[in-house]
């Protein structure tokens, strides 16, 4: 049974009198363990899929479904209560842009143990005093940060960017989530941080069996690490594959064109060559083209 059942997701926003298809019929299947990547240029729905997933719906929003389950239960049925009540005890998101996210006039050590909540304690009545703390330090070593003291009296701006995500991912673990959803989690990282990130990923899956869907606009780098691809172009689910199939035989001409745009730093560019891109622009939402979405571009 998938942890994660989701057909024909679509979500309308509301723009003045029209409603406007942001995300057009996406489906998906998350396993158990799992880790599945979601890729596509900025704008193509990605975040949008992620929030629906937990939820996170504004009032300008229609998100509808012919299945929407997790774990068997349907989501579409369950009132906003349940909802909340069932993402908060299963589901955890990372978010980008780490430093934006956490509170800056709080000391990260609050931070993370306002996040811890009461129904993680497993422990006896007379070891509750001083719980969240070694709960928090215990989180902080998980994800890799060894001086614990010096993160946890520390505010925000005084980390750098990759403590900071690491912090992010420390306090989105703190309700040992089955499904951990990493929305561009090394968005504007360097190469290592970006490794580091992704290197802990890989272990919190294996070592925990977290399902994680990971979101990213980077297909080289999503193929490195991620079990299975979904590849959106402007809102729509263009192809699904295996990492490596996808990358050795691409079918969609989308996919393909991502391919070819990744840089060959192997082997010498001939003076003042081209770069291999799709030629034309992403369509307005407003002023789609009828059938598939990337027919004004295909260059087939």
């Amino acid at each position: 049974m998938p942890l994660l059942d989701i057909r024909n997701l679509t979500i309308e926003f509301k723009t003045g009198d029209e409603w406007v298809k942001a995300v057009d019929r996406v489906s998906m299947t998350l396993t158990e363990g799992e880790i599945r990547g979601l890729v596509g240029e900025s704008g193509s729905g990605k975040s949008l899929i992620a929030k629906a997933i937990c939820g996170v719906n504004k009032d300008n929003w229609r998100v509808t479904a012919d299945r929407m389950r997790f774990d068997d239960i349907d989501l579409l049925r369950l009132s906003a209560r349940e909802r909340r009540k069932l993402v908060g005890h299963n589901v955890s998101m990372i978010f980008q842009e780490p430093q934006s996210c956490l509170d800056p006039s709080e000391r990260v050590g609050r931070q993370l143990m306002q996040n811890i909540p009461a129904w993680t304690y497993k422990g006896r009545w007379w070891q509750r005093f001083g719980w969240r703390k070694r709960r928090a330090i215990e989180l902080l070593h998980r994800v890799g940060i060894k001086d614990h003291k010096d993160a946890m009296r520390s505010f925000p701006y005084e980390l750098t960017e990759g403590e900071c995500q690491k912090v992010m991912i420390a306090i989105a673990l703190a309700n040992q989530p089955r499904l951990l959803i990493a929305d561009e989690p090394t968005n504007s990282m360097e190469p290592t941080t970006q490794a580091q990130i992704f290197r802990l990923l890989t272990r919190l899956n294996q070592n925990s069996n977290t399902t994680i869907l990971l979101i990213s606009h980077d297909l080289q780098m999503l193929s490195q690490w991620a079990d299975k691809i979904n590849v959106l172009y402007c809102g729509q689910t263009v192809e699904t594959a295996p990492s490596k199939e996808l990358v050795t035989m691409p079918h969609h001409p989308y996919t393909q064109a991502l391919i070819r745009a990744i840089p060959d730093f192997g082997s010498a560019m001939p003076h003042k060559s081209r770069l291999n891109t799709l030629p034309g622009a992403i369509p307005l939402l407003e002023q789609l083209p009828i059938g598939c979405r990337l027919g004004p571009r295909c260059p087939y």
